[in-house]
């Protein structure tokens, strides 16, 4: 699970609705009391931002035209963990040939 934090509108089909749906599972794992500390250590989360970021993918999925059926469950939220966009971006890069030319075309 990861934040990639960085503009929905250059991720790819499969990276756009793989974090949305990692939205959802951080939100279950904070109302089950799972510990996320292994994601906020290694930069993958910031707790704090997890609301908002579903919001933008949710938004961005919606503009394309895919559905999003599954409102995000009530949690509660902390200040915690830091996502760097920079690392993002070069991971998405190394990964992702569609990713990667997105963001060389944005």
């Amino acid at each position: 699970m990861r934040m990639w934090k960085v503009d929905p509108a250059i991720l790819c089909r499969k990276h756009l609705l793989g974090e949305h749906l990692e939205m959802h599972m951080f939100v279950g794992s904070i109302n089950k009391g799972k510990s996320l500390k292994g994601f906020i250590d290694k930069g993958l989360v910031e707790i704090s931002h997890i609301i908002e970021r579903h919001d933008q993918l949710r938004d961005e999925m919606i503009k394309r035209g895919f559905k999003h059926q599954k409102a995000l469950p009530e949690c509660e939220l902390w200040l915690e963990g830091n996502v760097d966009v920079n690392i993002s971006f070069e991971e998405l890069k190394k990964r992702c040939p569609e990713c990667r030319t997105r963001i060389l075309n944005s």
